[in-house]
Order: structure tokens, then sequence, then C-alpha cells
């Protein structure tokens, strides 16, 4: 396979690079740089061979290189490192080996206990780049960030989109600073304390760009999925396509240190094998971190609620680590706003928050009314610690895939804002923030693209739309994704950050953060430390973790909440003058409030 090495420029050393290339199916292979194209010859097993020679015309930082596959072409290398001039070129040779490291004492950070911060490299920042996101560090830290997780960062066609449009899986966008600021940034972020987290996307590939089809069966025309063809996982030549995904998976983890992979949409992945991909996957994962020395994290975004994803293989599960929860957005969404349409219509009453909170899912066996069907499968409670499930009040998929891409900040109060941090801070899972939700950022989060192809940015376009038909959004108001505005609009504007309402917010943040830390019974994982009281009418929620209550006021108007502590560690509500009372057994909260206590 294709180590996508180089000889260093300037060094003086010239030498010839294997390159391979699978392409089974091909009668003919030639490998192209600069200069011309030459003949690869073919093994059994359908891997093409051929070198690059070192006396090829080359540029400062590396050859540029692609394949002619049945005189066809020339394509981009499927395990391309470098894409400098977009999808659609040559590939660049780069040497992952080159980078010296720097965080030889960094030794990773486990899962449990953690809390991760979701961000998108293009809008975090002002230039958009891996570098300047890398000078926001101080920042996360001061949140008590233990993750940073990173949207999609391979190569796609185009300057801007989400991520999740990428064709070349090895690549990092040269726009975000290409490879070599990948690893640099990883590197700031291990001396900053913080550990990394990838999304990576192996269940679909973007609409332009993608050229694996012209080397092989990388996709099924069996079965397809909300994007298209599925990729190949079962199929004829399956084993070589399952392995393109796992090198990929392994190449973030060894060759850029990274410390996790989000694995997106695995409820797409199309896998009838006796051992499913994800199985295999956190195999070899497994394999690695043993061999690295430091604790590898797999975490999936699945629509199934299905336990058995996490569940350890030794208990027959897959084996992952980890995966999202939108149960837990949907009813504290719900709780805070009243929004009860499309997908949210089950999560209603406030007892759904409540058996979140204890259970895990919602709908663990339960009929579904968006679905129209049952949906889900019991958490083993008695078992299965509740970090393994991820929790966010907002993420960029629950902002992103509003109409307008509104944040919770367009609707609710400061004193609603901190109550959504108190339950995702201080609840029993893993935390997710998503970027300028600590200060209540005003900036939307909208979709956006810039296919270079017109026809594909209108069918964007019109099919944002229809996705919003069953929401009951008006369609007049969704931005188009191809204007440029809806990602200028989309940017972080960190000057909000001079608010005194974004500095109270941050400062709360900052506060659960510093409580994460200091109280066991806010990272316990048993989920039997955790209990609800609740009173729809009056509408206020008692969460209690151990010895720990978290006391929330939901309404407009100051309640009683019975509670067993007498120490208020921390209070917030809406009103910053206003402050609970802690009278014999219970506490009188201010409108839109919480206090936790112990």
């Amino acid at each position: 396979m294709t180590e996508n090495t180089t000889a260093t420029p300037g060094s003086g050393t010239v030498v010839d690079l294997p390159i391979d290339v699978w392409a089974p199916t091909a009668d003919s292979v030639q490998l192209v740089t600069r200069d011309g194209a030459s003949p690869m010859t073919r093994d059994d097993t359908g891997w093409w061979h051929a070198d690059l020679p070192g006396t090829a015309t080359r540029t400062a930082d590396g050859t540029d290189y692609g394949f002619l596959v049945d005189d066809s072409g020339p394509f981009p290398d499927p395990r391309s490192r470098r894409q400098p001039d977009g999808v659609h070129q040559l590939s660049r040779t780069f040497d992952p080996a080159a980078h010296t490291w720097q965080d030889q004492a960094w030794t990773g950070r486990q899962l449990a206990g953690s809390s991760i911060y979701e961000l998108h490299i293009g809008t975090f920042t002002p230039e958009g780049t891996l570098a300047a996101a890398a000078g926001r560090l101080d920042h996360l830290v001061a949140l008590g960030v233990d993750f940073v997780e990173l949207l999609p960062v391979n190569g796609f066609n185009g300057t801007h989109n989400w991520g999740y449009d990428g064709v070349l899986w090895y690549a990092v966008h040269e726009g975000y600073g290409g490879p070599a600021a990948y690893q640099e940034f990883v590197d700031a972020c291990h001396a900053a304390g913080i550990g990394v987290i990838q999304d990576v996307v192996h269940n679909h590939l973007g609409p332009s760009g993608n050229y694996l089809p012209n080397f092989g069966p990388y996709l099924s025309d069996a079965e397809g999925n909300t994007w298209g063809a599925s990729v190949n996982l079962d199929g004829q030549h399956a084993d070589e396509v399952r392995r393109y995904i796992i090198d990929s998976a392994l190449m973030w983890l060894r060759d850029y240190h990274v410390d996790g992979l989000r694995l997106d949409a695995v409820h797409a992945l199309k896998d009838h094998s006796a051992v499913h991909l994800l199985e295999q996957l956190a195999t070899e994962v497994d394999v690695l971190s043993a061999s690295v020395g430091r604790p590898l994290t797999l975490i999936a975004e699945s629509d199934l609620n299905d336990p058995r994803l996490i569940t350890p293989r030794e208990a027959n599960g897959y084996g992952l680590d980890a995966q999202w929860s939108d149960d837990f957005h949907h009813a504290v969404h719900v709780a805070l706003t009243g929004e009860t349409v499309g997908y949210y219509a089950d999560f209603a009453p406030l007892g759904a928050l409540a058996k979140v909170l204890t259970r895990g899912f919602f709908h663990d066996g339960t009929f579904s009314s968006f679905r129209g069907r049952t949906h889900g499968r019991p958490v083993d409670v008695e078992r299965m610690p509740a970090w393994r499930l991820v929790v966010a009040n907002q993420n960029h998929d629950q902002i992103g895939n509003r109409a307008i891409g509104d944040r919770l900040s367009a609707q609710l109060d400061t004193g609603q804002l901190g109550i959504a941090a108190a339950l995702t801070l201080i609840g029993p899972f893993t935390p997710m923030l998503f970027m300028g939700e600590e200060w209540g950022a005003r900036t939307p989060w909208q979709f956006f693209t810039s296919h270079p192809e017109p026809e594909l940015g209108l069918a964007t376009a019109e099919g944002r739309i229809g996705e919003f038909a069953r929401m009951g959004w008006d369609p007049a108001v969704v931005p188009d994704p191809q204007d440029p505005g809806t990602f200028e609009r989309s940017k972080l504007d960190w000057s909000e950050l001079a608010r005194p309402d974004a500095g109270r917010l941050l400062g709360l943040y900052q506060d659960l953060g510093g409580l994460r830390r200091s109280l066991s019974d806010v990272t316990d994982p048993r989920f039997g430390q955790v209990a609800v009281a609740f009173d729809e009418g009056d509408g206020w929620l008692l969460l209690t973790r151990g010895s720990t209550e978290i006391a929330i006021n939901l309404s407009t108007t100051s309640r009683w909440v019975p509670v067993t502590a007498a120490s208020i560690l921390l209070a917030f509500a809406n009103d910053s003058d206003a402050q609970p009372v802690w009278e014999d057994g219970r506490v009188l909260l201010p409108p839109h409030s919480f206090a936790v206590l112990a």
C-alpha cells in the first residue's frame, strides 16, 4: 500500500519511492508525474506497483503524482495524504515521520470523567485554519475541556463545507493548513493537556471528486443509504475496502497522534458480515492502543439507540467505547424551549428528561411517533457506565440541521442557557459542548457548501428544503448553502465575549467545569447513583448524583424545590441579583435558575 513518503527536500538524497494502488478490475494502471506516465505492474491480489523516481520533477515539499486507470484520468491516489491543488488534481507525497513530535510526555486521556468541546476548523476562528485554532487553546484550558473534537478535516471539493462531503479520507483539507499543520495542532493540544478526537466519515462519500469507483468496487449497488450508494463492506472484494477504512482510522491515531475517533452515522454502514466492520475496527484500535501505550477512544454516532455498540466484545458487543445520545438533546431542548414539532414531539413531558437522565435512552423499545414504529432497546443500567453516552444540549447537527441554524441563544434567556449547561456538565453522562455555547454565541451555525458545480449546489439547496417538510419549518427562511454569506455568518464572533451576559455565562461554564474536577459525585459513572424527582405542573426538577443535588426551576415564577442537602455550592439565575433561599429541607429558586447543593 502507498506510504506516501518522499526524501526530505533539499537533503540531497535521491531515492525512488515505492507506490502502490489497489485496482482489481483494471486492465492497466499507469503512474503519472509531471514528467509523464509509466506502466505499473499488477500482482495476484489486484494491487499495482511502481517506483516513483527520485529524479521526478518535484515541488519544494513533495512530488506530485496520480494514476491513469484503463487510460482514464489521471486520478489522485485513493490514499493520498495531500491534495494541494484540490481533490480533482494530482496527489502530493507527504512524509508523516518528518514531523518532530513534542508530546513525548503525553500519556493520553480516558473518556470516563472527561468533557469534550466540538468545533469546526473553518468557523471556529476568523482565519479558519488549524494554526488559528491552536491559538485559542488557552480559552479551552480555562473552560476545563479535556478533549477537542474536530469536525471532519479530510479532503473535499471546494473551499468550505461541514466536512461530511469528503472524498479523500487520508488527506487533510489544504485550506485548513494540510497534514503538517494538523500534526502541529495535535502537538499544541497535547502540550495544553487536551486530547484530540477526530470526526471521520466512512459511511458515504461526497458528490464531487469521488474517483474510488474508477479504481475498484468501493461502493455497493445492492444497498443505499441517506446519501446514495453504500460503501461495499460485505460484497465481492469487500476485504480490501474494509482494509481501506481501517487503515485510514489507524492513520489518524498513529501518524497524527490523535486520541480518539468519532464515527459518523454508523447506522448507515451496511454490513451483514459475521464480524461487523465496527467490531473489527475496535479490535484493531485496541491492538494499536496496547502498542503505543495510551488510551484510544472510539465514539459512534448512531440513530439506533442500541447499546450493543458500546457493549464490550467479551460480552458479545461491538466493543466501541461510547456513542452519542440524541435523546438527551431532545429532552433538554423541549424542556427549555417548549418546541414539540417533528422529532421533538415524544419528548414533551418533563418525565422524558427524567427517564433519559436515569435510563440513558428515552426510546428504549418505545413507540417513536416521528418514525412511526418502535425504536431502540434498553440500556443495562446495572452494568453499563453512564459515561459511555456522550450528550450535548447543542451540537453541529442539532443546530445546523434546523431551518436557519439557530442556536439555543436565539430562543432562551441567560438563565435557561445556564440550566442547559448544568444538565449537560453535571449530569451523569460524558458532556460535549459546541463551540461558542459557553458564552451564548448569537452567531448561527448554518449548513454551508461550496460546490464548484452549479447543479450540485442547486440540488443541495433543494434537498435541504425537502428535509424540513416534516418539521413544519418555513422553507422560505432556509439560507442558500452555496451563498458565501451563509458560511461567513456561521463563523464565531469572539468579540461577543465583551458582552456582560456572555462573560457571566462563560464564568458559569468555567465554574461547572471546576465542579466536575472537584466533586467525585459528578463523574461517578453508576446509574444507580442517579435519581430524579420533578413536578410537571410547577416546572421544577431535582437531579441527585450521590450526595450532590442539582435543583432546577424551569418556570417563569419562583418555586420551592424539596432537597436533602443544605449547602449551596453554586447558583445561577437569569436575574443576576436573584439568589436561592434554603429553608428547612427545601430551596426557593428564582425563575429560570438552578442551584447545586451538597
